[in-house]
């Protein structure tokens, strides 16, 4: 009997640390309702596509330079999704602002990870290490992560998962954004690929 994984596309732009947390969860048997079966990129340089590579996972690469439009850029992104079946999305760093037609067309099918406990520290002009350097500016004890849906407002679809961390005395924001990788992204974001995958095949 042939157990039915949904095809997952991992969007990214950088180093790929979240895209290795989902390859090393899959080959561990964390994450056994979904496969990885694109990774998509809009920096060809980004290490996350060696990471891809590395795993045998086929990658796509749209730079929005090449592009005369936002639409155009989105297009050839949807072309490569429907060319590998892709059924869920997951932007892991992925550092470009999706339109509302792009994730009206995937809703509820497009998973994203914050570095804090939203309602906190999200939304426009809230990432990477600009979320931890305002979260320790505020005095925080406690941070986190959380993994969402994703709609036509950042960071403002329905929450799946949220982890918190500690924030210790003498954090800088790199200290901070690494505890928060190791001990809520690296976690929340297998678990939530895995649950949504298996309501997807439920639906079927």
């Amino acid at each position: 009997m042939t157990v039915e994984r949904v095809p997952v596309a991992v969007l990214v732009s950088g180093g790929g640390t979240n895209l290795q947390a989902l390859i090393d969860a899959e080959k561990s048997g964390i994450i056994s309702s979904a496969h990885i079966a694109l990774v998509v990129s809009n920096h060809k340089e980004a290490y996350a596509l060696q990471r891809a590579e590395k795993a045998g996972i086929a990658t796509f690469v749209a730079e929005k330079k090449d592009f005369p439009s936002q639409e155009a850029f989105e297009n050839a992104i949807i072309g490569a999704l429907d060319n590998a079946g892709i059924r869920l999305i997951v932007l892991a760093g992925f550092m470009s602002i999706l339109s509302e037609k792009f994730t009206s067309r995937y809703a509820d099918r497009i998973l994203n990870v914050h570095p804090s406990l939203i309602p906190k520290f999200c939304g426009k002009g809230f990432y990477g290490l600009k979320v931890h350097e305002a979260v320790l500016a505020a005095g925080e004890k406690v941070t986190g992560a959380t993994v969402h849906f994703v709609n036509e407002i950042p960071d403002g679809g329905e929450i799946i998962f949220q982890k918190e961390v500690a924030v210790h005395e003498g954090d800088t924001p790199e200290i901070l954004q690494r505890r928060v990788m190791e001990e809520a992204e690296w976690k929340l974001l297998p678990a939530a690929v895995e649950k949504v995958a298996k309501d997807l095949i439920c639906e079927n």
